[in-house]
């Protein structure tokens, strides 16, 4: 017999007990325009946010896991995630 998945609440409730969870999600995800000093700081304060986080290890393997294009996800950045080794990258 094939193993079932597991419910999807088992795979997403993490992200009920997410320090961002009731935070501007601006503040995660660059404009298109944002470039330099400034997406450097908001990355920063983003960052700083997931630093306080209960669940940032199952956030950023998340991002790891799906290939997360943008954003700031489990105090990792786009070009942070683009250079994880590849072994982070496979799902848990």
């Amino acid at each position: 017999m094939p193993r079932l998945p597991r419910p999807l609440m088992d795979l997403w409730d993490w992200q009920s007990q997410a320090a961002c969870r009731d935070v501007n999600p601006e503040l995660f995800f660059s404009p298109e325009s944002e470039r330099g000093v400034r997406k450097r700081a908001r990355e920063m304060v983003a960052k700083s946010l997931c630093g306080t986080c209960p669940v940032q290890p199952e956030c950023r393997q998340h991002a790891l896991s799906v290939g997360e294009p943008y954003g700031v996800w489990g105090g990792t950045t786009e070009s942070e995630r683009d250079n994880a080794p590849l072994e982070h990258r496979k799902s848990a």
